[in-house]
C-alpha cells in the first residue's frame, strides 16, 4: 500500500513540473517576440477601370445627318414637338437629329445661337446649323433654325428645317437666297468638326464623362485581389471618432427679452386722448392791443310837435242888457 502511495505522488509531481515549465518556455516565447501595432480596420473599394478617351474618336459623318434628316421630311409642325410621332418645331427637329448621333443640342432657338463655333456663311457645309431672326420685319433675336445640306461653296445655301408657315408648314428643304430668310439670316453654327483643332459637343461630352469615371475608379495593380471580410461598424467608427475628435463649440449669449408693454400703454401710445369739448374749453383773451369797440351813443329824445289842430273859433262875449 505504501508503495502505491508513493508512485501516485511522483506521478503528480511530475505533471506539476512539467506544467509549470511548459508555461514559462510559451511566457518566454512571446516577450522575445515584438508587439505588433494594433490592427486597423481595411476597407476594400470595388475596382473600376474606365476606358480612356481616345482624341481619335470617329466624329458623326455629316452625310449621314444629312440623309437622316431628310428622311424626316414631311412630318408635321409641332409646337415643342421632338419627335416625329408628335411632331417637330424648329429646335425640336434640330435636337432630334443631332441627338440620334450621340450630339447634344438645346430646344431653344435662343441658345443655338452659340452652339459649337461659328463659321462664315461662304464657308458652310452640311451638318452646320443655320440660324435666324423671327418671323417680325423688326426682330433681331433668334428665332428659327436648320440643318444646312449644302456642299460647301454652293449657292443657294440651302437648309432642311421644321417650317410653321402657313402656306406649307412641317420639315422641308428652303434655301437662303432668293427668299424672305436672306433677310432673316443671322449666323451659322458648327458643330461637327473633322480637324485636329476642332471640338465637337460629342466629343467633349465623352471627355468629360471619361474624367469623372477616372476620377471615381480606384485602379489596382494587374492580379487578382482577395476579399477580406469588413470590419464591424463600431470599430469604423471607433477608428473615425478617435482620428477626428468633435469640436466643442461655445454656446452663444442668451439675450434676456425685451419688457413687453401692457395693452393698455400699447392702446395710449396708439391712440392720443380725445380733445376737450368746446363747452368745457378756457376762454380765449382778446390781445391787449386790439381796443374794445365803443358803443354808439344813443341819440336825443326828441320831442313829438303837436299835431295843428284846429282851435274852435271863440265865442263873443255876449252884451249886457245895460248897454
Amino acid at each position: 500500500m505504501r508503495a502505491i502511495w508513493l508512485i501516485f505522488g511522483t506521478l503528480l509531481a511530475a505533471v506539476l513540473v512539467g506544467g509549470w515549465l511548459y508555461r514559462r518556455s510559451a511566457t518566454s516565447t512571446t516577450a522575445a517576440q515584438p508587439t505588433a501595432p494594433a490592427a486597423l480596420p481595411v476597407l476594400l473599394v470595388a475596382e473600376r477601370r474606365a476606358a480612356l478617351p481616345s482624341s481619335a474618336q470617329p466624329t458623326p459623318r455629316a452625310d449621314s445627318i444629312v440623309r437622316f434628316a431628310l428622311a424626316q421630311a414631311g412630318t408635321r409642325y409641332t409646337y415643342a414637338g421632338i419627335s416625329p410621332a408628335t411632331g417637330f418645331d424648329c429646335s425640336g427637329f434640330i435636337q432630334y437629329v443631332f441627338g440620334r448621333f450621340g450630339v447634344p443640342t438645346s430646344h431653344s432657338t435662343a441658345l443655338l445661337i452659340d452652339a459649337g463655333q461659328p463659321v462664315g456663311r461662304a464657308q458652310a457645309q452640311p451638318g452646320d446649323i443655320v440660324v435666324f431672326t423671327g418671323t417680325a420685319a423688326t426682330s433681331t433675336t433668334p428665332g428659327h433654325a436648320g440643318i444646312v445640306i449644302s456642299a460647301l461653296g454652293e449657292t443657294p445655301l440651302r437648309f432642311v428645317h421644321a417650317s410653321s408657315a402657313a402656306r406649307e408648314s412641317g420639315v422641308k428643304v428652303s434655301q437662303v437666297e432668293g427668299s424672305g430668310y436672306e433677310r432673316r439670316f443671322m449666323q451659322v453654327r458648327r458643330v461637327l468638326s473633322n480637324g485636329p483643332a476642332g471640338r465637337n459637343a460629342e466629343n467633349a461630352a465623352a471627355r468629360s464623362a471619361a474624367a469623372r469615371a477616372v476620377m471615381q475608379a480606384t485602379v489596382h495593380p494587374a492580379g487578382a485581389v482577395a476579399a477580406l471580410p469588413l470590419p464591424p461598424a463600431e470599430a469604423v467608427k471607433a477608428v473615425i471618432t478617435a482620428s477626428h475628435p468633435p469640436t466643442r463649440v461655445a454656446p452663444l449669449p442668451v439675450r434676456a427679452p425685451a419688457p413687453r408693454a401692457s395693452q393698455t400703454t400699447a392702446k395710449r401710445k396708439a391712440y392720443p386722448p380725445p380733445a376737450a369739448p368746446a363747452h368745457k374749453m378756457a376762454p380765449t383773451r382778446r390781445p391787449a392791443s386790439r381796443a374794445k369797440p365803443t358803443k354808439p351813443a344813443p341819440r336825443p329824445a326828441t320831442k313829438a310837435k303837436p299835431s295843428a289842430k284846429r282851435r274852435p273859433a271863440a265865442k263873443a262875449p255876449a252884451k249886457s242888457a245895460r248897454g
